[in-house]
């Protein structure tokens, strides 16, 4: 069982937690991470290029000039590939670029992804983050004060609106719930601050 110092809102150490060598302890597979990084992406891209084939651009139903004779290459159609303002060679068409990664690939790179953090010290645990109105400002100092200013990823233990609403305002970073983490959004932060409720249901989950 490793220990973290756990903070306050305004970085003072107020406790420790015991973290799951299971999940927090495993040695980092890139390669799992890696696969997952690359399913995420893939899975948000929307796949609706589209252009139009010969057959589905406007005209070109008439034969430009008589096969034989006139001392042009036969054409049967201003509306082929060669021509101005023909149609797309192969042309794109909207599609799905998702695919499936395997459950224990999933579950290795998340306790990836978690060790990776903590064993590069990018690993904050907060008691708690109580806000009494919606103000990014309060946020903003908080961040500031762990340390964590450029993007992080923040972690509840459930949904709290007034801590979603106050982070949305603030370039780089995200908050999720346990059971909206994902390896991109873990890897992406340059430190991962994590409610201390919400360790327990990240080890429930994931041990």
């Amino acid at each position: 069982m490793a220990n973290i110092d756990v903070l306050d809102m305004s970085g003072n150490k107020v406790g420790s937690a015991e973290l799951s060598d299971a999940i927090f302890g495993i040695e980092p597979n890139t390669a799992a991470m890696h696969q997952m990084v690359v399913n995420y992406l893939a899975n948000n891209r929307q796949g609706t290029q589209s252009a139009l084939t010969r057959a589905e651009v406007r005209g070109g139903g008439r034969k430009p000039w008589k096969q034989k004779g006139t001392g042009h290459a036969r054409q049967g159609s201003t509306r082929a590939p060669q021509w101005t303002h023909g149609g797309v060679v192969f042309a794109p068409k909207p599609r799905s670029y998702r695919f499936t990664v395997n459950k224990k690939v999933k579950r290795l790179a998340m306790k990836s992804a978690f060790s990776s953090k903590l064993a590069d010290s990018q690993l904050i645990v907060l008691d708690k983050i109580a806000l009494d109105e919606y103000k990014t400002k309060k946020i903003a100092e908080m961040l500031k004060a762990i340390g964590s200013e450029k993007k992080a990823l923040i972690v509840l233990p459930e949904i709290d609106a007034k801590v979603i609403a106050s982070a949305k305002n603030i370039p780089g970073v995200k908050t999720a719930q346990v059971n909206t983490l994902n390896v991109y959004d873990i890897v992406n932060a340059d430190k991962l601050v994590i409610v201390k409720d919400a360790i327990s249901k990240i080890e429930e989950v994931y041990a």
